[in-house]
């Protein structure tokens, strides 16, 4: 399925944190944070400032930190993906 966002939102794609702990301890899913990285699918065209289209400061295939609890959460294809507004993004990751 092909998702186009709109205006200002972004498509990611969250980054699973590791399942192991540096010693050796293997977590369950209850004892994980929620992803804070992610890798941006898809943007919107921008957003309107005084009648101007300011494109996005992010781009596909950009890899993102992103705020804990921001976005909405779908399913797309069996894959857990967020859409966020560009707000939601506290920076891009080199």
């Amino acid at each position: 399925m092909k998702i186009k966002p709109l205006g200002e939102r972004i498509l990611v794609k969250p980054i699973e944190e590791k399942n192991e702990t540096n010693a050796g301890i293997i977590l369950p899913d209850t004892a994980k944070e929620k992803p804070q990285q992610a890798e941006v699918l898809a943007t919107g065209d921008g957003k309107y400032i005084e009648g101007k289209l300011m494109p996005l400061s992010v781009k596909k295939g950009d890899k993102i930190l992103f705020s804990r609890y921001g976005g909405d959460e779908i399913k797309v294809d069996g894959k857990e993906l967020k859409f966020l507004n560009e707000s939601d993004i506290l920076a891009i990751i080199d």
